[in-house]
């Protein structure tokens, strides 16, 4: 997920983008002349990592070294090896995090290459724009990851509800939410979300903004606009959930590190999801998907994930480059990631073999392409919205928990952070 990983870490070494580690010719190929490359990812992406260097070393002559690296180690090794000049060749980004290290400089100008690709205009372009600083590309698409609404559909069928219609409304989403609820069996709830987890919510709850026609920032990511009536909705929505009932008492103090657990065991209704999760959650629930909707309908998603890009201080760029142009190649995008259950990145190959054996899958590709699916991105987003105490948790908290006429300040003070 975009919004659950990173942490502001050490500074980069430089104040601005380093051009000269893109030196050489630019080819929409790059060079596959039996180079050793290395690529760091974070452990999320350990399935999809692997999957993708597996079957191009199987297929190049060049060869990546993966390394996994704890998440919440992250930020703090790829700092410390800006700092010392001893990044890898190659190295993936939540993509939210993406423009604090565009602008840092720690990734290599990718523009004149991106420019060759034949498709270029058909890679997600919310991943694009966060890897662009001054008017320059920096990064791909490395996995896409979208939130899409799950539920179940057996308690749907027992709480007399059509499972094969999940909620197109906030207002539908709340009505089934509670018709869960009243079933009343033991442990099982309504709805579940990440009650304490910023980057949960920025990732299921900005979405449903969307869908609705709103923003929820200013274009420049400085100011915050989530005290707008399309955002009031969505609070009020989980408002009178909890008011209700129907929302799981663990909630309250969710983090994030179980917030999908529930669900895949059952027990709850309908909730925001990651569609990443859909093959995992299908192995114990008869899952049905939708995407997040708006407050009279819509559909949106958080185009999360990580970026990928060459670090400045790959001597191989060319070599590097090789990798990543395949990497948003058919070969790549549909038999390796759209063959694991993954979203692809590029627009002309949503509805690809493995899509159409699953209509759900098709969903998920359907509202990945939406004009009204963003990838939201600020300098300062970790800070104002996913780190612990954010400003974005006290407002949600306070507009589902606490005191819900506190809006205005609790927006003012994320504008605050955005802006510094």
């Amino acid at each position: 997920m975009a919004a659950l990983g990173l942490v502001a870490g050490p500074a980069a070494c430089s104040s601005g983008p380093d051009d000269t580690a893109s030196a050489g010719p630019a080819t929409a190929e790059g060079t596959d002349d039996g180079a050793q490359l290395s690529l760091w990812t974070r452990a999320p992406l350990e399935l999809q990592a692997k999957a993708l260097v597996t079957a191009y070393n199987a297929s190049h002559k060049n060869q990546v070294s993966l390394t996994i690296v704890p998440n919440d180690d992250y930020v703090a090794k790829v700092g410390a090896a800006a700092g010392s000049g001893d990044l890898p060749d190659l190295f993936a980004a939540d993509i939210v995090y993406v423009p604090n290290w565009t602008k840092a400089g720690l990734f290599a100008d990718l523009t004149d290459r991106i420019k060759l690709l034949p498709y270029a205009d058909k890679i997600n372009q919310g991943h694009l724009a966060a890897g662009t600083y001054e008017n320059k590309q920096y990064v791909l698409p490395f996995v896409l990851d979208l939130s899409v609404i799950f539920y179940n559909k057996k308690l749907y069928q027992e709480a007399g509800l059509d499972p094969e219609k999940g909620p197109a409304t906030l207002d539908e989403f709340k009505q089934q939410a509670l018709a869960v609820q009243k079933l009343g069996k033991p442990g099982v709830h309504g709805t579940y979300f990440g009650g304490n987890c910023g980057g949960c919510n920025v990732f299921t709850w900005f979405p449903m903004v969307w869908a609705s026609g709103a923003e929820v920032m200013n274009a420049e990511g400085t100011t915050s606009l989530l005290d707008g009536p399309a955002a009031q909705k969505v609070y009020s929505t989980w408002r009178e959930l909890q008011d209700g009932g129907a929302i799981a008492p663990g909630s309250k103090d969710e983090t994030g590190a179980t917030w999908v657990a529930a669900f895949q065991e059952g027990k709850i209704g309908v909730m925001p999801y990651p569609a990443t999760l859909l093959k995992t959650a299908s192995k114990t629930v008869d899952v049905g998907v939708v995407p997040i909707p708006g407050a009279t309908g819509g559909a949106s998603t958080f185009v999360g994930g990580d970026g990928i890009g060459v670090s400045k201080d790959s001597k191989k760029a060319d070599q590097a480059w090789n990798f990543l142009s395949w990497l948003t190649s058919e070969a790549a995008q549909v038999d390796v990631l759209a063959a694991n259950d993954s979203t692809v990145a590029r627009t002309d190959l949503a509805d690809n073999k493995y899509a159409a054996k699953d209509p759900r899958v098709a969903t998920i590709n359907k509202v990945a392409a939406s004009p009204q699916s963003k990838t939201p991105f600020a300098v300062n987003f970790q800070q104002a919205f996913n780190a612990p105490g954010s400003p974005w948790v006290t407002l949600l908290r306070n507009q589902v928990y606490g005191d819900a006429g506190a809006l205005a300040k609790d927006n003012a003070a994320v504008t605050d952070v955005l802006g510094q």
